[in-house]
């Protein structure tokens, strides 16, 4: 599922207008002559997995639309350190105006890419899918979770407004379990799914004479974690109950954590604590 230009192209709008300051870009146009054209390559410095391509080349539509840009790689491919991925050329000016951002989107997406694929490929061969969380970067929920997908990993809820999540808080103001989940059921359409955090056993149990669609089993582990999803899977009937292990997932726990028989676990490093991916660019000038 791609992302909709009009996601994009607001992004990188408000990208190119914050490194511009005054409208400006004075090193380019003190050094680079306004008729020169040049080709700019944008190229892995290291193994990963791609995203970012159409942000990336949105980024130099946007501040020149005269300016091609040639895809060599798609979305999700599989980077080996070399590989070219996309050839950009035009006004030379435009071209080193825009490149940080593009870059900048890149990197960062691609990142999230490779570390969600590396979560993906440890658990490979369970009934467990990686899915992100609502802990991204203010304003980039969008390209982060996108980026997520190229990974193979799935999509948590986007917001507040597309699935009733009942945490902890939640229900200590509510009065408890059952309270909660009777006042989510009587406000939520038919199409709203109503998820339970819980943190022990007993909490799981109560939630459970109710009718919700997941549960989201808080950093539980080993024994009470496997226990867990063996009293939903006796409990749900002919209900199709979720669940989904959350709350300081590592790296290393992944295998045990998927080996319970969890549907999901959410990781909200894939997009809070990501390293990007170094992509380098290339550029040849000539009139």
């Amino acid at each position: 599922m791609l992302l909709p230009r009009i996601v994009i192209d607001d992004l990188v709008r408000r990208a190119l207008l914050e490194d511009l300051g005054h409208g400006v870009d004075v090193t380019t146009q003190s050094l680079i002559p306004p008729d020169l054209r040049g080709v700019l390559v944008m190229q892995a410095r290291e193994d990963g997995v791609l995203a970012g391509v159409e942000v990336a080349a949105a980024a130099f539509a946007v501040f020149d639309p005269a300016l091609v840009v040639a895809r060599h790689r798609q979305d999700g491919a599989r980077l080996k350190a070399g590989d070219a991925i996309v050839t950009i050329s035009g006004n030379a000016q435009s071209i080193l105006s825009a490149e940080r951002v593009a870059l900048n989107f890149m990197s960062h997406m691609s990142g999230i890419a490779t570390n969600t694929a590396r979560y993906v490929a440890t658990i490979a061969g369970t009934k467990a899918a990686i899915t992100c969380t609502r802990k991204t970067m203010p304003g980039l929920r969008a390209v982060q979770k996108y980026a997520v997908r190229m990974g193979g990993g799935r999509n948590h809820r986007f917001g507040l407004d597309d699935g009733i999540l009942i945490k902890d808080n939640h229900i200590a103001i509510a009065g408890g379990i059952e309270p909660a989940i009777a006042a989510a059921r009587s406000n939520a359409g038919h199409m709203v799914k109503i998820e339970v955090e819980v943190d022990t056993l007993a909490q799981l149990d109560e939630a459970l004479n109710h009718p919700i669609d997941a549960v989201l089993l808080d950093n539980m582990r080993g024994d009470i974690l496997r226990e867990a999803v063996a009293l939903v899977q006796r409990r749900k009937n002919s209900r199709n109950i979720l669940c989904e292990a959350s709350g300081g997932i590592t790296f290393d726990a992944l295998p045990a954590i998927a080996a319970s028989g969890v549907d999901l676990i959410s990781v909200g490093a894939l997009t809070h604590s990501v390293q990007a991916l170094d992509i380098g660019l290339d550029v040849t000038l000539g009139k």
